[in-house]
């Protein structure tokens, strides 16, 4: 869990840090600020999705995993995180609903947060997590410079979606292959690039109910000798 632990630690100083700045950046600025960042987020996005190896198991697994995040209202529930925490801390900084669910997003469903929490629990190598660190804590200034304090307590969501994944890895070791692992990382930069179009506004996307088409792939891995048996038992 220690790279966890460091990777939440980045975000929220990041995220503090940002907020400081935030009052002398000139409103033009912001909204420039947000759209070139949307534009990187969505180039990070496209270059982990191109990295699919099995495009039909990617379609599938946004449909499944969608429509499991749309019965669980994962986005609805991020959101209303992130309102509990604006009557806690204050509409002073204002949007910190939209600050918390964007940044928590966009740091939870990339490749290296798959990666490198699984590398964590697999054999306690924390480099990944090291790594974005660095970056999240970062990125963490220049998006809570413009979208508030919201953005530092997706640290504790980081923790949370991160940290379940390292000590489920453990569990999960036999089913983690290369390829598991693979296509997981190309559904997030898929997701990666949904969450880019909701930078820019271009078009609302819920990224947060599709979070679940991200562990598609573990399920898809498993069950597949079965359903092979299956198909040669009834001659398909």
């Amino acid at each position: 869990m220690l790279g966890t632990i460091v990777n939440a630690i980045a975000i929220i100083a990041g995220g503090i840090g940002g907020v400081f700045l935030r009052k002398g950046i000139p409103e033009g600025y912001k909204a420039t600020i947000m759209q070139g960042l949307g534009l990187s987020v969505f180039v990070i996005g496209l270059s982990g999705a191109l990295e699919t190896g099995d495009i039909l198991l990617m379609i599938s697994s946004v449909v499944i995993g969608t429509i499991i995040g749309e019965m669980a209202k994962i986005e609805d529930r991020l959101e209303n995180v992130g309102k509990w925490l604006e009557t806690k801390v204050g509409n002073k900084e204002g949007g910190i609903a939209k600050g918390f669910v964007t940044a928590s997003l966009i740091y939870c469903v990339g490749a290296m947060a798959i990666m490198g929490a699984l590398e964590s629990g697999l054999t306690g190598n924390h480099e990944i997590l090291f790594a974005k660190s660095l970056i999240d804590g970062i990125s963490a200034i220049i998006f809570s410079s413009t979208l508030g304090i919201g953005v530092a307590f997706s640290g504790i969501a980081v923790f949370i979606y991160q940290g379940l994944i390292t000590i489920t890895a453990t569990f999960m070791k036999p089913f983690l292959v290369e390829t598991v692992i693979a296509e997981m990382s190309a559904i997030g930069g898929l997701l990666i690039i949904g969450i880019a179009s909701n930078i820019m506004e271009v078009k609302r996307i819920k990224v947060g109910n599709m979070l679940p088409a991200v562990f598609i792939p573990i399920i898809y891995y498993i069950v597949q000798p079965y359903i092979l048996k299956l198909v040669g038992l009834i001659g398909l």
